[in-house]
């Protein structure tokens, strides 16, 4: 079973920057969709990024294009969120979720469904002070 621990979040200013980051753990298919979701309270859980394990492919939801940007470090198992210009409306518990795909298929849409994922972490807060 894949395990994950997400960090970086805390209180940062409207305007700021931030980089969260997943670090994962037991990875034993060929290749894993790893990806943020976010929950901000009395909503439902969203999600806003993803990347294949194997080759980098990403996708975005459209919300969050051109301020959020999702990498890995394969060799550390760590994929980061980097969010600039942050937003009150980004306040949420933000989440990393994996599960194995078919190397080379590509991210959809459907790839932002939580139900899809079948690994969780147990999340980072992040707060924006307006």
């Amino acid at each position: 079973e894949v395990q994950l621990v997400e960090s970086g979040g805390g209180l940062v200013q409207a305007g700021g920057s931030l980089r969260l980051a997943c670090t994962a753990s037991g990875f034993t298919a060929n290749d894993y969709a790893i990806a943020w979701f976010r929950q901000a309270p009395g909503k439902e859980r969203e999600g806003v990024a993803a990347i294949s394990r194997s080759d980098g492919r990403t996708y975005y939801t459209d919300t969050v294009k051109g301020r959020f940007t999702i990498s890995i470090d394969a060799a550390k198992n760590t994929v980061f969120l980097h969010i600039n210009s942050l937003k009150p409306e980004d306040t949420a518990v933000y989440y990393c979720a994996t599960e194995w795909r078919l190397p080379g298929s590509p991210l959809t849409a459907a790839t932002m469904n939580p139900e899809f994922y079948g690994s969780w972490g147990q999340g980072t807060r992040v707060t924006v002070s307006s």
